[in-house]
């Protein structure tokens, strides 16, 4: 099935809800990273978690997540934007891409113990004006309760989120999870229900496992409540670099550094954090580059 992001809302229970499915995500960010299982594991969970931030986007905002942590994967990182009205573009890495540990108690990943101990900050970058961030202390490195804890204490939003990702040595099985909120004005009531619907859903690895697309991760928490389409869309590995934004980069080393670089090598490549993408400068580029901010 195709990568996706579903919006629906129960109106009767003041509870929304987004469901994204995003193995072929995963898959390409595993690919152009070597990722580990274990990192495959991270990865995923928090670029599925910016997917469902995403989901809410409109023009050019854009949804950029951040874990700075003390653990052996090093820090995390996943950004959403639309691509155009029907698609939502993203991407993700890992400072350390080859983490291995044992499994955890449960026989899982232990994507905690790769994480440790930090900060998750959230930027919300808008078309006009300046963008919002928030950062909060990471709650258990779980990912999932962690960007729970991030809306209810940053936001203010009463939530529950689930993300999973099912991989191995050969590739990813299965990615993706759900987000629901209680919606503006609901009262504790629909706080409860929240609460009750998503101690009893099964885990999402399983539900994608059987078959379950983002409609259905989505209905899978709603039970029988009475449910309404708000937005579906597709998905897909994007990056935002260009050549453009690398030289400016390496302008900002100064000129002193370029003509440096420019007398060691013959060429000098940078390349993109998000997607491994290789942008090769010779020494006359090089200088031309010095030249213009000299």
């Amino acid at each position: 099935m195709p990568d996706r992001v579903s919006s629906l809302y129960a109106p009767s229970a003041g509870i929304a809800a987004v469901g994204a499915v995003v193995p072929d995500l995963v898959g390409v960010i595993r690919d152009r990273h070597d990722l580990s299982p274990l990192a495959t594991a991270a990865v995923g969970r928090l670029v599925a978690g910016a997917v469902l931030f995403g989901a809410s986007l409109k023009g050019k905002e854009r949804i950029s997540i951040q874990i700075a942590a003390d653990g052996p994967i090093e820090g995390l990182f996943a950004d959403a934007w639309l691509l155009d009205e029907n698609t939502v573009g993203a991407r993700g890495y890992a400072r350390n891409p080859h983490v291995d540990l044992p499994l955890n108690a449960r026989g899982k990943f232990d994507v905690a113990g790769a994480v440790g101990s930090g900060s998750l900050q959230i930027t919300k970058t808008y078309e006009a004006g300046k963008p919002y961030m928030g950062i909060v202390a990471l709650h258990s490195g779980e990912i999932a309760e962690d960007l729970a804890a991030y809306l209810v204490r940053s936001e203010q939003i009463p939530s529950a989120v689930a993300l999973g990702v099912l991989a191995n040595p050969e590739g990813v099985i299965a990615a993706g999870g759900i987000l629901a909120e209680v919606l503006p004005g609901a009262d504790e009531r629909a706080v409860l229900e929240l609460e009750r619907r998503a101690q009893s859903l099964r885990p999402v690895t399983q539900l994608m496992s059987e078959g379950a697309d983002s409609d259905g991760l989505v209905r899978a928490l709603a039970g029988d409540l009475e449910l309404r389409e708000h937005r579906r869309l597709a998905v897909r590995f994007a990056c935002l670099c260009s050549r453009e934004k690398v030289e400016a980069a390496l302008v900002g080393l100064g000129v002193d550094d370029l003509r440096q670089m420019a007398r060691e090598n013959d060429t000098t490549q940078a390349s993109c954090e998000y997607c491994k993408r290789d942008y090769t400068f010779n020494a006359d580029e090089l200088l031309a580059l010095g030249k213009s901010v000299s």
